[in-house]
């Protein structure tokens, strides 16, 4: 068992279709919350990742609500939050097998009520150079680094 992602309303279809890919490729689940800012059938999708769609397991939702319920369902440890505005980084989290990971979209990020509903202890940020202008990384490879190590402070479970 592996981690739980969750985009909550991606919009820009080749972040989605590189984290479809990465979670074929780790083992998480991944959850769309709605709406999305595109629509799953989209070119730019289809090449970044919706060939690996088969082996990846993918939920969609039709609001964080439905999202945390299912979440809770599947006996997830514990909600981790990735925002700008979080209070430390990844690598001091102690992350378990079957926590669920939570972004928010490219050009909002996750909205103050679905923060308020995570503990403080666990909002997240990557760490940055101090740059005027700089923002955040891409939200693709935000996933992909924090996913990664989750993945290794559990040894890497399953992997080949």
């Amino acid at each position: 068992m592996s981690f739980h992602v969750v985009l909550v309303e991606p919009e820009i279809p080749p972040n989605t279709g590189n984290v479809i890919r990465l979670c074929a490729n780790t083992g998480c689940t991944l959850h769309l919350v709605h709406p999305l800012g595109f629509n799953l059938s989209e070119p730019q999708l289809r090449r970044a990742g919706m060939d690996y769609a088969e082996i990846a397991t993918v939920r969609q939702h039709p609001n964080w609500a439905a999202c945390k319920t299912n979440l809770i369902e599947s006996a997830v440890t514990r909600l981790f939050a990735l925002t700008t505005k979080g209070t430390r980084g990844p690598a001091s989290a102690d992350f378990l097998a079957n926590d669920a990971l939570i972004f928010g979209c490219e050009t909002r990020g996750l909205a103050p009520e679905l923060m308020a509903e995570i503990a403080p202890e666990n909002r997240l940020r990557l760490p940055m150079v101090n740059v005027p202008g700089n923002r955040s990384l891409n939200l693709s490879n935000t996933v992909a680094v924090v996913v990664y190590e989750a993945w290794r402070q559990i040894g890497y479970v399953g992997s080949v």
